[in-house]
């Protein structure tokens, strides 16, 4: 089964989530109609010198979310390209590839002629454009791969590049005022291609000829060169290059980072010297570590891709992504469980909503309106966590015992969602959760209320729900001291005292899926000791 929403242009319209404030730029960029292309094009660039990250899924995966909202407000079609920069010089050996002295002595050339470090593929970008495509694929996105080098080398750029020769000067003017002087001095938008070594060249360019369509500099030996800037004899400059392309292909929109604000401005600049209007677009706001730092691929502080699917679904990463885009957030592995709820809970809200409330559902732009029934899961993710620490399960059949006799509808086969959960909890709890309990034992008062909640689960008959269990729960402290102003420290205790962590989901929905029995028992042997002397 699958949920579709009705949604109207008008509905549309009204929207405010940012996605559809987006996609109201794009439309009015186009002043209403279709481009002469046939189509609006969206766009997200990709260095292809390293592996794909978390910024590229961040870029495509919100990319898309605008283009969903596009699609509401408008029935042109679109296309998104995802381009690899990849007849960039490579500059740097990675640390991480093998045959590094090969690697070396490569340095300078397009990544496109650097042979593959693992002898799979070509040549190095020919590897990690591979990557991004599986990437890519892994998530069910829908673009366009484009490659810079086939670009270049077939000619699609032939006519933008003859174009900024003739505008030479002028886009030497947009760029010179955001570099050093020392680099100003020299500076050109074309890099030529060496003839001799092949290597991406930023040497001075000596002079140009509009009509032979040609630069002249001088090669690495000294000797005077000239070569045509189009058919892949030269690259362009990383800002003239993107706004190049935006002229060339007719981008409509592309978002960026922060980080890269003064260079897009530049090469807006750029695209409407050269006869073309720049595209929409907002910069997104990096991510953090936990100690505020910016993430960075050198130091390794934050969390991966990789990583963060490893404890949890991607549907919750595309989750975070939607969340105020422009303003900064961190990324690390604490934030993995209360995204993974938010999201849970957004799509259980889903299909009752009213449509105009599907709009302002981050739920609606993961899926792009569309919910298989398999999505639905009757057991958040901290429950799952909390389960995982009480029963120290190791296995998914473990915590599947649990929730049959919870839910015994649910099953792997009929609940998919639910079961990439249950792995994803066991290896989250074994990696993050077991690693850091600390348990302690209770006092006078804990002690005391916790005595009095065992016997009053005991006392409850048949199978009772959360609610009722969360009722029992609060009487437990209320009779035993905790006043309306303490019962934060009583849920705290609790949480310490049984499961050696201080915080985790409501307690009687815990109780309800783990079983009162088993509770008791638990309270039970942490009150004998059990666990504070195991520690």
């Amino acid at each position: 089964m699958t949920v579709l929403t009705d949604i109207t242009p008008e509905l549309a319209q009204e929207c405010r989530a940012w996605p559809f404030e987006e996609a109201k730029k794009v439309i009015k960029r186009l002043n209403g109609k279709l481009p002469e292309k046939g189509y609006v094009l969206f766009e997200t660039g990709y260095g292809p010198s390293g592996l794909p990250h978390i910024g590229t899924f961040g870029e495509v995966s919100r990319t898309t979310m605008v283009m969903h909202a596009f699609h509401a407000l408008s029935d042109m079609p679109t296309k998104m390209f995802c381009f690899s920069d990849d007849m960039d010089g490579f500059r740097k050996v990675p640390t991480n590839v093998p045959n590094q002295e090969m690697l070396a002595e490569h340095l300078g050339k397009p990544l496109t002629v650097v042979p593959d470090p693992f002898e799979k593929f070509d040549n190095f970008a020919d590897h990690n454009n591979a990557k991004l495509n599986e990437f890519l694929d892994s998530f069910g996105f829908e673009y366009d791969f484009k490659s810079s080098t086939e670009i270049y080398k077939e000619g699609g750029f032939d006519e933008a590049l003859l174009t900024m020769l003739a505008k030479h000067e002028e886009i030497q003017k947009a760029v010179i005022p955001i570099l050093g002087k020392e680099r100003a001095a020299t500076y050109s938008p074309f890099l030529p291609i060496s003839p001799k070594t092949g290597k991406v060249l930023q040497v001075p360019i000596l002079e140009t000829n509009v009509e032979a369509g040609t630069v002249t500099f001088d090669d690495e030996d000294g000797t005077r060169t000239e070569v045509p800037v189009t058919g892949g004899h030269c690259k362009a400059q990383w800002r003239p290059d993107w706004g190049m392309r935006w002229y060339a292909l007719d981008v409509d929109y592309e978002m960026a980072g922060e980080d890269l604000i003064s260079s897009a401005d530049v090469a807006g600049k750029i695209t409407e010297i050269l006869g073309g209007k720049k595209p929409a677009g907002f910069h997104y706001k990096l991510f953090l570590d936990e100690e505020n730092q910016k993430i960075s691929k050198s130091k390794g502080n934050g969390i991966t891709v990789e990583q963060w699917l490893n404890y949890a679904p991607n549907e919750s990463l595309a989750y975070y992504m939607f969340q105020r885009p422009t303003s900064g957030k961190k990324l690390y592995f604490d934030v993995i469980p209360k995204a993974v709820d938010e999201y849970i809970s957004f799509l259980q809200k889903f299909p009752d909503q009213e449509p105009e409330k599907k709009l302002e559902n981050p739920v609606w732009y993961i899926h792009g309106g569309e919910i298989s029934e398999g999505q639905q899961t009757p057991v958040s993710f901290a429950l799952l966590l909390n389960l995982a620490s009480a029963s120290n399960a190791h296995d998914v059949e473990t915590l599947w015992g649990f929730i049959n006799l919870y839910a015994p509808e649910a099953t792997p086969e009929n609940s998919p969602f639910l079961a990439r959960l249950v792995g994803y909890a066991v290896k989250y709890f074994e990696d993050f959760v077991l690693p850091n309990k600390i348990y302690r034992a209770p006092d006078e008062r804990e002690e005391a209320a916790l005595r009095d909640l065992s016997a009053r689960l005991k006392a409850l008959d048949g199978k009772p729900d959360g609610e009722t269990i969360q009722t029992e729960v609060f009487s437990a402290g209320k009779e035993n001291g905790y006043d309306k102003k303490e019962l934060r420290q009583w849920f705290q205790a609790i949480y310490e005292v049984l499961l050696g962590q201080s915080q985790g989901p409501r307690f009687g929905s815990f109780i309800e899926l783990y079983g009162v029995n088993d509770t008791v028992k638990l309270i039970d042997e942490a009150l004998d000791g059990k666990f504070t002397k195991a520690a």
